[in-house]
């Protein structure tokens, strides 16, 4: 079927798929546009970030534009084979809570999780890729409010926050990890963290079949760690139905608002009415945004 042998009329057609490795395209002598220059192209798949690494220090693949190994971009910058490029995304990396299970649906305990993680120090521990964040949007967003500052990194207020919500010390709770570094990595510096004060964090990889059923349709988690890559996508806060499960009247009423207005200046305001709203709440524990870090071939051009 289209899924498995698509039929289309771009530059390209599909030449081979082998499923979890390769996908290969050949040029479409029948396309109605100009003619690539390339006439082969093949995607590679390689979800493990030091086997990525190797396969491009020995020019198997010429571009990694998705980069997954941060700690190896030393070598590469100092070798003139290749380029090393390093840009932003819309990605907004958080720590979301399910917010309809206890103890989440307590602010104090999610406030509690936010004083515990230290924005900065996540970043740097994942190699300096990234900007802290305090709401759902990223600095290059229009009307980004910068509200990193509302949860500086602070044990002490943490564990004043989960003894005032009747949580006791040794508390367990589970992070579902999807496959990316930022999860797996990130993962495991957080439970570092929340073990500072108190939080014992049991850390659950899976695979992003299980991701997008059990966390993200059937609601099952207590928290996980991903990008919303999406840009612009603050309404998913406002949504009657989302994995996270917040709900707040003033939120949406705020983002309705904002969704109905044409007004430039009025949308700035709003944008900024509803990252301070999240903020408050903290339905989820906003990290940083992902950085996009990108190794290939000097001699390739045209990459962005």
């Amino acid at each position: 079927g289209n899924k498995t042998n698509p039929i289309g009329t771009g530059p390209y057609k599909l030449a081979r798929w082998a499923k979890g490795d390769r996908v290969e395209l050949v040029r479409n002598p029948t396309y109605w546009g100009p003619k690539p220059a390339i006439d082969r192209v093949t995607f590679r798949f390689i979800a493990d970030p030091s086997a990525a690494a190797a396969a491009v220090m020995a020019g198997d693949v010429d571009a990694f534009p998705l980069f997954p190994a941060p700690e190896t971009l030393d070598q590469f910058r100092a070798d003139k084979r290749f380029h090393v490029q390093i840009g932003t995304t819309s990605g907004k990396t958080i720590m979301s809570l399910n917010n309809a299970r206890k103890p989440f649906d307590d602010i104090r305990v999610r406030r509690a999780l936010a004083y515990a993680i230290d924005r900065k120090a996540l970043v740097d521990a994942l190699g300096s890729y990234g900007t802290p964040i305090g709401s759902h949007f990223v600095p290059g967003d229009a009307g980004h409010v910068d509200l990193t500052g509302a949860y500086p990194c602070d044990p002490a207020k943490a564990k004043a926050q989960l003894k005032e919500a009747g949580i006791k010390p040794g508390f367990t709770m589970t992070i579902s990890l999807p496959p990316p570094s930022y999860a797996r990595r990130g993962g495991e510096v957080i439970a570092a963290m929340l073990a500072e004060v108190g939080i014992t964090a049991k850390l659950a990889p899976i695979e992003w079949a299980q991701w997008l059923d059990v966390v993200f349709k059937q609601s099952d988690f207590d928290a996980t760690i991903i990008s919303h890559v999406e840009p612009g996508d603050i309404g998913i806060y406002a949504r009657d139905k989302y994995y996270f499960n917040y709900h707040n009247a003033d939120f949406d009423a705020l983002y309705k608002k904002y969704a109905e207005t044409n007004d430039p200046a009025e949308r700035l305001k709003l944008a900024g009415d509803l990252q301070r709203k999240l903020s408050a709440d903290e339905p989820n524990v906003f990290l940083f945004a992902l950085a996009k870090v990108g190794v290939w071939n000097s001699k390739l051009r045209g990459l962005w």
